[in-house]
């Protein structure tokens, strides 16, 4: 699944002809150059995050979603957030998501081939993240059949009935898990939560519900992809995975460069606050913008040789956990989920080879990029 040279070819043309285009039969604007990806992402007063007017339903959900608030609220909340969700705190995790890594592997039900996803890259997170909430055991299987039913279709869609009702329903228990957790604290992030202060302000119980939703769903889904993304790189490039195999060194460097080959989120959507204009091209407020993450992670403006696959690539400035304000939170624990992840694989198994009788299935949804499948032969 290497990024269709189609695909590639389109995005190319699109930087050099019509870097800024509005889609008519969608209304939506389309950014495809790395230096306007930036600019939007950095300019909250002009491309707001604030998609509550965009899908008015969903407001309530959007409470203490740290990615869809614009400042002053937003740096409010997400220094109050940070109190307790801290470098130190999931630096402490990599112990542990290791052994339940290694835990999995030792489940897979044929020790000569593993799917990826199934076995692998969509438990781990997913119980990574519930256990550093502290939701209790008794109820993890129920997130999973939540997350089933959330993603069933692909990514989150706000306009499909059954993955609302999964929203809400993850929602809904978190934000009676937060009222108990202020009542009666137990180990784990959302007490840590109710207990965050700054400047004598505490975050609502709903704020600490649509945290760890969102925690929770972006989170899980994009190390998912990532790590089948990972693989896939491997696989096509052997002599990067050789090179990580000899030097494990190289694995965050190269992880990040799957990150920009290959972004497992492909767009990353604004709307426009007032009137504007980019390179020309006028927009009026209430506009949704939407910046190709693709193709600013393949713009030559900015990287060399931008359709190799290069597992040392330093600086690597991608946009896959964005920019600003708004660069992704959770980026430090993906990040050390991804690295034991992969690391404890390359450990465990001296050979990871795409199993050529069973395909690779890819995402169904188009703006999301990775296996929804991914068969290996490994041994």
């Amino acid at each position: 699944m290497r990024p269709g040279l189609e695909m590639l070819d389109l995005c190319r043309t699109m930087r050099d002809n019509s870097p800024v285009v509005r889609d008519p039969a969608s209304g939506v604007y389309q950014v495809f150059r790395y230096d306007d990806a930036v600019s939007v992402l950095h300019d909250p007063e002009t491309f707001s995050s604030d998609f509550g007017s965009v899908y008015p339903d969903q407001v309530q959900l959007m409470e203490g979603h740290i990615g869809t608030l614009d400042p002053p609220r937003h740096h409010q909340l997400r220094r109050l957030v940070s109190q307790a969700f801290t470098p130190r705190s999931v630096a402490r995790l990599k112990d542990r998501i290791e052994q339940l890594a290694g835990d999995l592997l030792d489940r897979a039900p044929d020790p000569g081939r593993l799917e990826l996803v199934d076995d692998f890259a969509y438990p781990l997170p997913l119980t990574v993240i519930t256990e550093l909430l502290g939701v209790p055991e008794r109820d993890r299987p129920q997130f999973k059949d939540w997350a089933d039913a959330l993603y069933a279709g692909g990514a989150f869609d706000p306009n499909n009935e059954s993955a609302v009702n999964a929203s809400k329903s993850f929602h809904d228990y978190l934000l009676d898990l937060a009222v108990r957790r202020r009542a009666k604290p137990e180990p784990g992030l959302l007490s840590d939560l109710v207990t965050a202060e700054v400047d004598g302000v505490r975050l609502t119980d709903r704020e600490i519900a649509g945290f760890a939703t969102v925690l929770l769903l972006a989170g899980h889904v994009t190390v998912t992809l990532w790590l089948g993304n990972a693989i896939l790189c491997l696989a096509e490039n052997p002599g990067a995975e050789e090179l990580v195999r000899r030097r494990p060194e190289v694995i965050p460097t190269a992880l990040e460069e799957v990150l920009r080959y290959r972004s497992p989120v492909g767009i990353v959507p604004r709307v426009t606050k007032k009137a504007t204009e980019l390179r020309g091209v006028a927009m009026e407020p209430g506009q949704i913008v939407v910046c190709s993450v693709l193709s600013a992670n393949h713009d030559e403006r900015q990287f060399e040789r931008p359709d190799e696959f290069d597992p040392e690539r330093s600086p690597n400035p991608h946009l896959a956990f964005s920019k600003g304000i708004h660069f992704c939170f959770g980026a430090p624990l993906a990040r050390l989920e991804a690295q034991a992840a992969l690391g404890v694989l390359l450990r465990r198994f001296d050979r990871i080879r795409l199993d050529p009788d069973r395909p690779m299935r890819p995402h169904p949804d188009p703006t999301m990029n990775g296996p929804k499948k991914l068969p290996l032969l490994v041994g």
